[in-house]
């Protein structure tokens, strides 16, 4: 699973829960990957994202060494941060591991690189 994908999922779903976001990782294995860099791309994703959870996740997978905290300023034109940005959206991927409800505590689990957020018939 891509930190791309962990910055859209929520746990919203299950009874009783508000928001559901952001869902913790837990990470047994994570494998990084060279993925063609797309400037375009990145730049259009950025203002999508909740970059505070794009940072606590590459944070918590100990890949935000370089990304900065916050956006910067002007970063369609900041080439650095945004080859950062596509790292660690893109290149960083959990294969095995769980996704956790930040409300209920409620594993999900993340295995061969694809997240299972199915949930119980008595969760709904």
């Amino acid at each position: 699973m891509k930190l791309l994908t962990h910055n859209m999922l929520s746990s919203k779903c299950i009874k009783g829960v508000n928001l559901g976001y952001p869902l913790g990782i837990e990470a047994r294995d994570i494998k990084v990957s060279k993925v063609d860099f797309n400037s375009e791309f990145v730049t259009r994703i950025i203002p999508k994202l909740d970059y505070k959870t794009l940072y606590g996740a590459a944070e918590k997978l100990g890949h935000a060494t370089d990304l900065p905290q916050t956006v910067v300023e002007n970063f369609e034109s900041n080439e650095d941060f945004l080859q950062k940005v596509h790292h660690v959206l893109l290149e960083v991927e959990v294969i095995d591991g769980d996704l956790i409800c930040p409300e209920t505590g409620r594993k999900f689990p993340i295995n061969a690189g694809i997240p299972n957020m199915l949930i119980n018939e008595d969760e709904v």
